[in-house]
């Protein structure tokens, strides 16, 4: 599958959520899509379900627009936080309604997922709580087996031995049905380890479009005196520094260091990299193409 997104805009009213984005995204990998609350994620993704048409530009799924049309749309299976369901549907209707939608999907594998996550079939979803609805959600998204699997936001309400249940069921479905599979989470630090691209937005534009391992390489801390740190650093990239008590810690992006003298030389996590990388003040510093 293909996802290409080329100067795509979305605008509410007098909001824009997506401006001019231009993004490809093709094969099978797990792909973690982050951004501050506001950047156009869940836009993004709602517009790949065909839930509402774009306000400019072109968005293709295997060179086929997404909205309004069934050929596409049964190929994306887009788990959101909340309102997946009716409320007044059973479980047992929202798997049966599933599994006429969606053309792959695994009757016996939902079964499954009913029993590991406790899901009684014959309760409303209304009556579901947080974390028992998001179960839900978590359920129909890995037994769609759908070509494009979207998950924003699914583990609301779960407590964390329910979430990495669920991460180690989407590594498991992944590895016996690969596929293209798109995580929206604020939880980066759970699933890095997942990942296989980032993509971030950013005031509904792409800021980054990486591997991860490119993303670890791209970037080094240096931790030290603030004398030998301002020596080695000056007209470097820096996106984030400290000092305390006379040691000074920097983080470079993008920069090739062969000599650090006496510093200690770290990484930072996804999560802290992300956070460096999206403060209004690196910004400029670090918008790029996408791989």
């Amino acid at each position: 599958m293909i996802i290409k997104a080329k100067n795509v805009r979305k605008q509410y009213h007098k909001n824009v959520a997506l401006n001019d984005l231009n993004l490809t995204l093709e094969g099978n990998k797990i792909i973690g899509l982050l951004g501050k609350n506001g950047a156009g994620k869940t836009t993004l993704m709602r517009l790949l379900a065909g839930h509402f048409l774009k306000s400019g530009g072109e968005l293709t799924i295997n060179n086929e627009a997404p909205f309004n049309n069934y050929a596409a749309m049964k190929n994306v299976c887009l788990i959101m936080e909340s309102n997946n369901f009716h409320d007044k549907f059973r479980v047992k209707d929202i798997l049966n309604i599933s599994a006429n939608f969606y053309p792959n999907w695994d009757r016996e594998y939902a079964n499954h997922l009913v029993n590991v996550f406790r899901l009684n079939k014959n309760q409303k979803a209304k009556t579901l709580s947080k974390g028992m609805y998001s179960a839900l959600g978590i359920i129909v998204g890995l037994a769609s087996n759908a070509p494009i699997t979207i998950f924003d936001e699914p583990y609301i309400g779960l407590d964390a031995a329910f979430r990495s249940t669920f991460y180690d069921l989407l590594l498991e479905t992944y590895q016996n049905n690969p596929r293209l599979i798109i995580l929206s989470t604020h939880l980066i630090d759970e699933v890095s380890k997942l990942f296989e691209e980032v993509v971030i937005l950013h005031e509904g534009t792409l800021m980054l479009h990486d591997t991860a391992d490119n993303l670890e390489q791209k970037h080094i801390i240096l931790t030290g005196s603030k004398e030998e740190i301002d020596q080695i650093t000056s007209g470097r990239n820096i996106i984030h520094d400290s000092t305390m008590m006379g040691q000074k810690t920097v983080v470079l992006y993008d920069e090739n260091i062969t000599e650090a003298g006496s510093l200690k030389v770290s990484k930072a996590s996804l999560q802290e990299l992300f956070v460096y990388l999206t403060k209004e003040e690196v910004n400029k510093y670090v918008r790029t193409n996408e791989i």
